[in-house]
């Protein structure tokens, strides 16, 4: 179980590292990916009734992906890992 947590996070680093290069070369595309990414969860939550509980993880892990977060969330939720 123990070696899940680890490969887990490992990947979650190598996702925020990636996340910051991208910011710092381009600060537009990465905030205008967020705000597409939530306006997505929100809309596809609201009118395809997925029953995904809006909390402040689930929100900030889709602000930090954009729309690859939003992808990340429904697979954890569908997959009953989280959220």
């Amino acid at each position: 179980m123990a070696i899940y947590v680890e490969v887990g996070a490992l990947l979650a680093a190598f996702f925020l590292l990636f996340l910051l290069i991208k910011f710092l070369k381009h600060p537009g595309l990465v905030i205008a990916n967020s705000i597409t990414g939530i306006i997505i969860f929100f809309v596809l939550n609201l009118f395809f009734g997925l029953g995904i509980p809006i909390s402040v993880f689930s929100v900030g892990l889709v602000a930090l992906g954009g729309l690859a977060g939003v992808m990340l969330v429904i697979l954890l939720h569908f997959l009953g890992l989280g959220f």
